[in-house]
C-alpha cells in the first residue's frame, strides 16, 4: 500500500471484512451506496449485510434496534446523507442511549465534486461535534482508514468516520499505532500546520514549499476530531508563535474551531490563521483540484497565503 494509491473505502472495508468475518454479531447496512471493498463481504456473509436502500433515517433506527439487541452496527452512506439528513434520528436514537453504532461516511470534503452542494461533505464536523457521546475520526490515508476500523472495532458507543472517495497515496506506514488521536508528522520550531483528513496530504506539499522558501514549519495530523484530548494538544500548540488549520470544510466548526477554543481555553499566546471554506453555500461544482483552487484550499494558493502569514512580524 506504500507505494500505490488506495481508496479509503476500500482500505476500511478491507480491514472491516477481516474483523467482521470473525465476529458475527456485527452487522453492516448500506444505505445503497456501494464500494468495491463490499463486494466480498456482501456476497460471503449475506447474513451480516443489508441494503436499507435511500432511506437513511429508517436505516438509523433499524441501526438502533439491531444495536439494542447486541449487535455492533455499522451504517454506510454519503457524508451529507449519513448525518445531515439523519440528524435527529443519531441524536435520539443512537446518541441518547450511547449505542454501539458506527456511522460511515463517504465522500468528505468537496471528493463528491460534480454533485454540488447535495453531495459536499462540508458542514457535518460541526453538526456531528455538537452530540456528546459521538466519536469522530478522519482518515488522511488508507492506512489511517485501516486503523479506523481496528479502533472502531475495539470501542464501544457512537462514532462516525469520515472517508474520502478517491485512491490517495499513503502518508503512514503499516505498523502506525494512532494511539494519541493526532500524529506530528514534522517537527519544527515557531510555526506549525494543524491538518486533517485529505488535507494532510496537501500540507505535506505546503511544509516542502516552505522548507525551500526557508520557512519550517512543523506538521500535526488530527485523526481524531472528536473528543480531542485538548490539555495534549494545548501543550503542543503553545510550543509555536503561529500555526494554521487547513481543512476542506466549512469554516466554522471544524478544525480551526477547535483550535481556536483550545487557545482560549488555555489562555496561549499562539496566533492562529484559519484557512477553510467560507461561510457560504457551496453551490458550484467541478474536478476536485478546480473546486479547491475556488476557495484558496489549493497546495499553491495555501502555500502563498501561509508563507505570507508566518513571514509577518
Amino acid at each position: 500500500m506504500q507505494n500505490k494509491r488506495v481508496d479509503f473505502r476500500n482500505a476500511f472495508f478491507d480491514e472491516f471484512y477481516k474483523i467482521a468475518s470473525k465476529d458475527k454479531k456485527i452487522i453492516f447496512l448500506a444505505a445503497d451506496t456501494d464500494a468495491d471493498g463490499l463486494v466480498k463481504f456482501r456476497k460471503n456473509f449475506p447474513k451480516q449485510f443489508f441494503n436499507t436502500g435511500v432511506t437513511e433515517q429508517n436505516a438509523i433506527s433499524v441501526a438502533a434496534g439491531l444495536a439494542k439487541s447486541g449487535k455492533k452496527v455499522f451504517v454506510y452512506s454519503m457524508v451529507p446523507f449519513i448525518t445531515l439528513r439523519c440528524f435527529e434520528q443519531i441524536k435520539i436514537d443512537i446518541c441518547s442511549m450511547n449505542l454501539d453504532v458506527c456511522l460511515v461516511g463517504l465522500g468528505t470534503g468537496l471528493s463528491f465534486s460534480y454533485y454540488g452542494s447535495a453531495g459536499h461533505g462540508v458542514i457535518d464536523i460541526a453538526v456531528m461535534r455538537t452530540l456528546p457521546e459521538m466519536t469522530i475520526l478522519n482518515p488522511s490515508d488508507p492506512i489511517s482508514a485501516a486503523k479506523a476500523a481496528q479502533i472502531i472495532n475495539k470501542r464501544k458507543g457512537p462514532t462516525y468516520v469520515r472517508l474520502h472517495k478517491d485512491p490517495r497515496p499513503a502518508i503512514y506506514n503499516q505498523n502506525e499505532e494512532f494511539k494519541s488521536g493526532y500524529q506530528i508528522l514534522k517537527k519544527e520550531e515557531k510555526f506549525c500546520i494543524i491538518s486533517s483528513g485529505l488535507m494532510t496530504e496537501t500540507a505535506l506539499k505546503i511544509y516542502q514549499y516552505l522548507k525551500d522558501e526557508n520557512i519550517n514549519a512543523s506538521i500535526i495530523d488530527l485523526l481524531k476530531i472528536k473528543p480531542v484530548d485538548t490539555l495534549k494538544l494545548s501543550k503542543e500548540i503553545a510550543k509555536y508563535k503561529k500555526i494554521v488549520t487547513i481543512e476542506d470544510n466549512s469554516i466554522i466548526g471544524g478544525i480551526g474551531s477547535i483550535c481556536s477554543e483550545i487557545i482560549t481555553d488555555y489562555d496561549l499566546k499562539t496566533k492562529l490563521k484559519k484557512f477553510a471554506i467560507k461561510d457560504e453555500q457551496t453551490f458550484i461544482y467541478g474536478n476536485p483540484e478546480w473546486l479547491l483552487k475556488q476557495y484558496n484550499l489549493d497546495s499553491e494558493g495555501l502555500s502563498n497565503s501561509i508563507k505570507k502569514f508566518f513571514s509577518k512580524n
